[in-house]
């Protein structure tokens, strides 16, 4: 049984996962409506860019350039599964930065979940470049999803740090 303070905890955390999805969905819309499929605009020069990519394959484009079926049915499954896991361990009331992640983690993958059910891909946009290194274009829920899972692997570090009293 979860305590009465655990309820609200959960509303939080799916609020920040609707917040989250609803600024992916908006953020991929408008850079939709500014950019054609391919066009670059830069930001910074030489460090930021934003791009309008329509990414069928899995994070940083693997499996983007197989043309198969099989694909897009086992990332959607995938999707399903991982968001129905994110839901049962968002249900137990996780302490409060593990609640944050999952959070951050659901929102982003349903933005991505539903890009891929309407169109077969995902919309990213965000490109940077450093010091001539250039990291693949992403989008808000990828942002989220990283950032989700480093606060869980932060708290579960955290968690180990203390003694079994304090737990």
């Amino acid at each position: 049984m979860m305590p009465a303070s655990g309820a609200p905890r959960r509303v939080a955390y799916l609020f920040l996962a609707a917040l989250v999805f609803l600024l992916d969905v908006a953020s991929k819309q408008a850079v939709s409506g500014w950019l054609a499929p391919g066009a670059v605009r830069r930001v910074v020069p030489g460090f930021f860019n934003l791009t309008y990519v329509r990414n069928p394959g899995a994070a940083f484009g693997l499996l983007a350039d197989y043309d198969s079926g099989w694909v897009a049915v086992f990332l959607v499954a995938f999707s399903a599964g991982a968001l129905a896991l994110l839901a049962s361990l968002l249900w137990r009331g996780p302490a409060r930065l593990t609640g944050v992640g999952l959070g951050l983690i659901a929102g982003g993958a349903v933005g991505n979940l539903v890009d891929r059910l309407r169109t077969g891909a995902v919309v990213d946009f965000l490109d940077f470049h450093l010091a001539g290194y250039h990291w693949p274009a992403f989008n808000l829920a990828d942002s989220a999803i990283v950032l989700g899972a480093a606060a869980v692997v932060a708290e579960v570090l955290r968690s180990r740090r203390r003694s079994p009293a304090e737990a």
